[in-house]
């Protein structure tokens, strides 16, 4: 692995800024976390996902702090960042939870709170990358006020909950328009990433592509991260 690197707000900009296959934890085998997350890393991921369920915003519950915290040491180490989204209610009540856990971006849904630019400055305050996510059914005009306030923003590709979903067509047209609004911001797409759909999704305007399933459900995750990363004409 490549030696540890500095983790400060402005080298997370500067890597997000690159296209990036973030893989996500939500599909690992748990048991084996630590060594799955060594072998993406070894392939080259630099950005670690981690999917954040309450059971409530969407019906499944999975990974909270305590998860995020147990390979935060091993992604930095290795020079990446802990990408955290959090698909919960009331995610300003969470942030400093996860910021302490050693997320290096902390993500939550304008579908969730009714105080989406608060809840980006208490983020940045923690000294995390900010980002504002949308489900497939939110028009992206409910960021309109937002840009300069996120440092990403997620667009869903599939609707939120569980992995596996296939991929929803209109997507790459909603990231286009999604582009057109928040100018430079990182752009990230979640669900249904794969060697098939990134590409146009990364032609729509997208520089970080979350794929959980088509990775580390592969007999080869470090391969299939490859395989990904090179659709998308990611690092």
């Amino acid at each position: 692995m490549e030696a540890a690197t500095d983790t400060s707000a402005s080298a997370r900009r500067e890597l997000y800024s690159s296209r990036r296959v973030a893989p996500s934890i939500l599909s690992a085998d748990f048991a084996a976390l630590g060594s799955q997350v060594a072998e993406v890393m070894d392939a080259g991921a630099r950005v670690i996902h981690v999917d954040v369920m309450d059971g409530h915003f969407v019906p499944p519950i999975t990974i909270g702090p305590l998860i995020a915290a147990a390979i935060a040491d091993q992604v930095h180490d290795a020079g990446g960042v802990v990408d955290v989204h959090m698909m919960i209610e009331q995610p300003e009540r969470q942030i400093e939870e996860f910021a302490k856990a050693g997320a290096d971006s902390i993500s939550f849904h304008a579908e969730a709170t009714p105080h989406a630019n608060r809840t980006l400055h208490a983020i940045r305050e923690l000294d995390c990358l900010a980002g504002l996510a949308l489900n497939p059914g939110t028009p992206v005009e409910a960021v309109s006020e937002l840009p300069g306030y996120a440092d990403i923003f997620l667009c869903m590709t599939v609707n939120p909950g569980w992995g596996g979903q296939p991929f929803i067509p209109g997507s790459p047209d909603k990231v286009r328009r999604l582009r057109e609004l928040v100018g430079e911001a990182a752009i990230e797409v979640d669900g249904g990433i794969d060697p098939g759909t990134a590409p146009s999704v990364a032609e729509a305007g997208a520089g970080l592509f979350v794929a959980g399933s088509a990775v580390f459900g592969a007999d080869d995750p470090g391969a299939a991260y490859q395989a990904i990363a090179a659709a998308a004409g990611a690092e």
